[in-house]
């Protein structure tokens, strides 16, 4: 059984599990730190019970709670401009929810379009009978939105989600730094039918895009 993230597929996930150790190591402190005062005070006789004020206590509780913030802050606010990066994509996809499937159009190759239904697989609830294709080591800008009610497209190796909602477009940018298969699901509560929405796409390298796509069109 894995206790750890997904293996990161994209520079954005590889900094999400950095910013995930990185709050891990607080919160072990602090839990260790909680626990260890308790053992002790539980052994320890009330002689400063009377005590009314301690200065250099109160400056210490404050202090070192304000550096675990701006430690918690500054990689945040990093993840945060790496999130909305959008740059110049070279291959821009629609995706747009419906109950239960996913239909998708690459604008960029003469309105390429297809629907993507969820079929029996090795993969639980994870595979469709029409894959998304994506180049590798290129930007990507993906526009999310739904025909019905709401949605969210999600890949979670790539570290990207965005919710799928009627009468808006939401956009996505990342850039997949290896090839390979990857898997997602719808993530919003959208029906009976909400675990059958599976997302599959299929990373390639950009030799390989290109010759597959020329079939295509």
């Amino acid at each position: 059984m894995k206790l750890n993230l997904q293996n990161a597929a994209s520079p954005l996930m590889e900094q999400l599990n950095f910013f995930h150790d990185w709050s891990m190591i607080f919160v072990a402190a602090i839990a260790f730190s909680v626990l260890w005062y308790l053992v002790v005070i539980s052994y320890t006789p009330f002689s400063n019970r009377l005590l009314m004020d301690a200065q250099n206590v109160e400056f210490l509780w404050t202090t070192f709670p304000c550096l675990i913030l701006v430690g918690l802050a500054l990689p945040s606010l990093k993840l945060l401009y790496m999130i909305d990066e959008a740059g110049a994509p070279a291959v821009t996809l629609k995706a747009v929810g419906h109950q239960w499937y996913w239909s998708y159009e690459y604008s960029d190759f003469n309105n390429l379009e297809f629907d993507a239904y969820m079929i029996d697989s090795p993969y639980r609830l994870l595979d469709a009978d029409h894959r998304i294709i994506i180049p590798s080591q290129v930007p990507i800008r993906v526009l999310v939105t739904a025909a019905d009610v709401l949605h969210s497209w999600t890949i979670p190796v790539m570290g990207i989600k965005a919710d799928a909602v009627p009468g808006r477009l939401n956009q996505l940018s990342f850039l997949a730094d290896r090839s390979g298969m990857y898997y997602g699901q719808c993530s919003e509560i959208c029906g009976s039918n909400h675990s059958f929405m599976p997302i599959a796409v299929e990373c390639m390298t950009t030799k390989m895009f290109s010759k597959v796509f020329s079939n295509l069109v």
